[in-house]
């Protein structure tokens, strides 16, 4: 499998993804286009998700449906679970194919998996469809990060969202597209085929239609390529915003399983120094070493499997934290469980680390002169030295993982630090917000205006509730709607970005969400179908269309391309607020009310409350059921909670790389601590024999700790270099940061240094009161 993308100029789109992504989408003509021609390719499918009201003898449900071309399932071989899956003859004619499959999460709980289901209806949308069958246990559709509950044929399009007529617009990109390479057909074959056609299409059908297109822009028009990726994970474009988090957090896992296994590798390292008598007076009895290496890699691989069925009861947990951070309806769909798969490659890697780490300690522990050691009766072994300094080189190479460990969660920290104290340019404490789809319901849009109408005021008679407005496009939800503008004074061509984000608003938005009004009115409810246009513009679009600010107000602007058709006035002028993402800067926006459109079928409610947000959280879905009791409520929410969704990658990455961080530090002070016990018990004798010939305990302590200080320095400075370095390739999902702190630094090397200090004193105060005469008569 295959994904199509198709970058390159896009004119006139207004139609893309939700993201304003127009780079991976293609309009419906080209999908039946290249359906129809001759390329590497055995088929080619579409898709694209939608919202969906569905009924099924009950309460209608809030959920997702996906739309799919007649060659979906069949390109890729997804069976049913029940009855049969869409197929190429229920997509022919646009509009008249009333059938659905269910998606088998949908069946399972809320069908209760009733097979009975099968040709009964669903509404979904408004529009009565016959379920046909189920599609397979585990399938979720090809978009990372959704879960059909439906699957409806592409041209039903119309009926499932009220007012779409892009089924024959070319400069309508919507449908996300995927194909199927031809047996024996590789990529760059099938590239050079497509391409061949698709070239053929834009230069003969679609480079005519474009208008006001300059001779640059036409030029990269006509010679634009569809582009192929690898399609096994699906289509998302969280693909790329979570793949240097993920690749991180793998990396800091691995750091971390590489200290532990650097404890253990001590750990054998001093219990194979204690058995190397054992060892050679076997060997002198007439064991071969291979048996000997053999049974010492046995206590390795016991010790790495109760480790790796521990690991399992902290990973649980790990989970639950993980899930505790993200909003409930993603942790469902990530699925957040110790799968047979996880559990095996867990599994596999504590096998594989109990080998490799236990081989080096059974063969040194194998390696003495046997029968030296056995007249010598010392137990001793050869190599202790190499021994003692590979122990320390171990633990100097935990300091510097944990110190970068450490670097690297500062910075996350810092950086999460630095998003959680933007300006938003709204005030979201005591906010309620929730959504409403009238149209999924089968609203006409004049209903849907009466219903918001008094939706807002029976939402006003809520106690503690003291102002109430509504938006089309919920705020700080990743939603990110653009077009084009003409502004009164501002120069617009071919080339020129004329391009501004928007949201269509009820009245008394601005106060309600304490947006400060520079200049002008904000919107009433005299600013209905009928009354001259209006729009509210922020600071960011006096910038960029050259309103010098206040004097905005007054000024003339439209949503089209012809300056002569200037036919709505900027009647007010506020602060810049956030729109899409917290993280993201200031956009250009304007803002129209949503009572002068002839259709909005779906709202955002925003409620300010003087009471506790919980007790108008409860209030709301009675309101609702009051007016329509079989229309759901959707993302019923604190605006504040829709502002922590909004960085919750953030969240999630500072969480777990501090957690990693500390959990990593714990293990190499255990191993410090380790080490210098054995150290010290190994060289009882000598000091014993230090302080029988005048050194004072302070002088021992400070020989004891001026190891840890050796290992602390040379560890940390590495650590540090390597925290950099990690700082610099986060430097993408970093917030106010370069990828170097001084500051972070600094607290990070003391931290570590303190607990270095920590671990190493009870070894260095233990050290320093062995009785000289005791350590003597012992020699």
């Amino acid at each position: 499998l295959v994904n199509l993308g198709a970058p390159g100029p896009k004119p006139g789109s207004q139609s893309c993804n939700q993201a304003g992504d127009c780079e991976e989408v293609f309009s419906y003509p080209m999908l039946r286009d290249l359906e129809q021609a001759e390329t590497g390719f055995s088929g080619i499918a579409a898709h694209r998700l939608f919202g969906a009201n569905l009924a099924h003898t009950s309460q209608t449900v809030n959920g997702q449906g996906m739309l799919v071309s007649g060659s979906y399932f069949p390109l890729l071989g997804v069976r049913p679970a029940l009855g049969r899956l869409l197929g190429p003859a229920d997509d022919q004619i646009i509009g008249e194919h009333f059938v659905a499959a269910l998606g088998y999460h949908y069946w399972a709980n809320r069908l209760g998996a009733d097979p009975a289901v099968l040709n009964q209806t669903l509404i979904v949308n408004g529009h009565t469809m016959t379920i046909v069958g189920v599609a397979a246990r585990g399938f979720e559709g090809t978009t990372l990060g959704g879960r059909p509950d439906v699957y409806v044929p592409i041209s039903m399009r119309g009926q499932m969202e009220r007012g779409f007529d892009g089924f024959e617009n070319r400069r309508s990109y919507w449908a996300y597209l995927f194909g199927r390479l031809q047996p024996g057909v590789s990529i760059e074959q099938a590239r050079a085929g497509i391409n061949t056609v698709y070239r053929g299409i834009i230069n003969d059908v679609e480079a005519p239609l474009q208008d006001g297109m300059s001779e640059q822009t036409m030029e990269r028009f006509r010679i634009k390529e569809i582009t192929l990726q690898e399609g096994r994970r699906g289509q998302s474009s969280l693909h790329g915003e979570v793949s240097t988090p993920l690749t991180l957090l793998f990396a800091i896992t691995a750091v971390v399983l590489l200290i532990a296994c650097a404890n253990i590798a001590n750990l054998l390292l001093a219990q194979g120094a204690n058995r190397s008598q054992e060892m050679a007076i076997r060997g002198s009895l007439g064991a071969g070493r291979h048996r000997l290496v053999s049974q010492l890699l046995i206590d390795s691989l016991v010790l790495a499997v109760l480790g790796g069925v521990a690991s399992l009861l902290v990973a649980r947990w790990t989970l639950q934290i993980i899930a505790s951070i993200l909003p409930a309806e993603a942790a469902d769909m990530l699925a957040l469980d110790l799968r047979p798969s996880v559990v095996l490659f867990a599994g596999a890697v504590a096998i594989a680390t109990g080998f490799l780490f236990g081989m080096y300690p059974a063969l040194h522990s194998t390696r003495p002169d046997l029968m030296t050691l056995v007249r010598a009766g010392s137990g001793q072994p050869s190599g202790a030295r190499a021994a003692a300094r590979f122990r320390s080189s171990l633990v100097t190479a935990q300091i510097a993982l944990s110190m970068a460990l450490l670097v690297g969660a500062g910075f996350f920290i810092k950086s999460l630090s630095n998003v959680s104290r933007i300006d938003l340019g709204i005030n979201t404490e005591n906010v309620v917000t929730f959504g409403v789809s009238p149209v999924l319901n089968g609203y006409e849009p004049e209903d849907s205006r009466n219903l918001f109408g008094r939706m807002e005021e029976e939402l006003a008679a809520i106690p503690g509730v003291t102002g109430v407005s509504a938006a089309m496009i919920p705020i700080l939800s990743g939603s990110n709607w653009g077009t084009d503008v003409s502004v009164e004074g501002f120069e617009s061509g071919p080339d020129i970005d004329s391009n501004a984000r928007f949201n269509i608003l009820g009245a008394g938005y601005f106060s309600t969400l304490d947006i400060p009004l520079l200049a002008g009115r904000e919107f009433t409810q005299a600013d209905a179908l009928g009354a001259p246009q209006v729009a509210v513009v922020n600071e960011a679009f006096t910038r960029k269309f050259g309103l010098n600010g206040r004097d905005a107000v007054g000024k003339w602007m439209s949503t089209t391309s012809r300056t002569t058709d200037l036919d709505m006035q900027i009647v007010g002028l506020i602060g810049d607020t956030k729109y899409s993402d917290v993280k993201q800067e200031a956009q250009p926006l304007f803002f129209t009310p949503y009572r002068q459109r002839e259709s909005i079928g779906s709202i955002t409610f925003y409620l300010r409350t003087s009471l506790e947000p919980s007790s108008v959280i409860r209030a709301i879905p009675e309101v609702v059921k009051r007016l329509d009791g079989n229309l759901p409520v959707e993302e019923l929410k604190t605006l504040e909670q829709q502002v922590s969704e909004n960085i919750v990658l953030d969240r999630l990455i500072s969480t777990l790389s501090a957690s990693f961080a500390v959990l990593a530090t714990i293990l190499a002070a255990i191993g410090l601590y380790g080490v210098l016990a054995y150290t010290v018990a190994q060289r009882t004798r000598e000091i014993g024999l230090r302080m029988a010939l005048g050194a004072d305990s302070q002088r021992v302590r400070r020989m004891v700790l001026w190891q840890v200080g050796k290992m602390t320095i040379i560890g940390g400075a590495l650590g540090i270099v390597a925290g950099l370095l990690l700082g610099r390739a986060a430097r993408s999902i970093l917030f106010g940061l370069e990828g170097n702190d001084p500051l972070v630094v600094a607290i990070v090397t003391v931290l570590l240094a303190g607990v270095s200090l920590g671990a190493g004193y009870l070894p260095a105060l233990r050290a320093s009161r062995v009785d000289p005469m005791r350590a003597l008569r012992y020699e």
